[in-house]
């Protein structure tokens, strides 16, 4: 389960901070493109992030063995990739409606606000808080989760 939240939040916060890194402002807006800029970046943090895990982890045994390991650690990145597809589905959605850029991208922020909240809220739940406790502390961890991608966004 710990895995599923961590790919879960950090997930949910790199979409956040390329949705917001992705603001063009004053160029044409591309929400097609935005979204598949967020999968294919969520792709590469799963794989860099399961390789990191996997060099962590050497141990001896035969070559087979390091290679069945490798797959399995990227296999558990998924969470990753997942908790981006709400923002790629704004996005597409975006791109079939013709919305303009800066409601979506608001709203791609307050949507993963959102389920940072729950994210937030569900960890504390599932560590013993009680629900008011874990409700502050899942509005907590969304505020923590805003500010890295609004710093990710002014660093771009």
């Amino acid at each position: 389960m710990r895995n599923l939240m961590f790919g879960g939040v950090y997930g949910t916060i790199l979409a956040s901070a390329l949705v917001a890194a992705l603001h063009s402002g004053q160029q044409a807006y591309t929400p097609y493109y935005d979204a598949a800029w967020v999968m294919v970046t969520a792709g590469t943090a799963a794989l860099a992030h399961g390789y990191a895990h996997h060099m962590s982890t050497h141990r001896p045994g035969s070559g087979l063995h390091r290679w069945r390991q490798l797959v399995w650690e990227l296999m558990d990145e998924w969470p990753v990739i997942v908790a981006c597809w709400p923002t790629v589905g704004l996005l597409a959605l975006a791109g079939v409606f013709d919305w303009p850029e800066a409601p979506v991208t608001y709203s791609a922020l307050l949507l993963n606000a959102a389920l940072l909240l729950c994210w937030g809220t569900f960890a504390a739940l599932r560590a013993g808080y009680r629900r008011r406790s874990a409700v502050l502390l899942g509005m907590a961890d969304a505020t923590i989760g805003l500010l890295i991608a609004a710093a990710n966004a002014v660093i771009k």
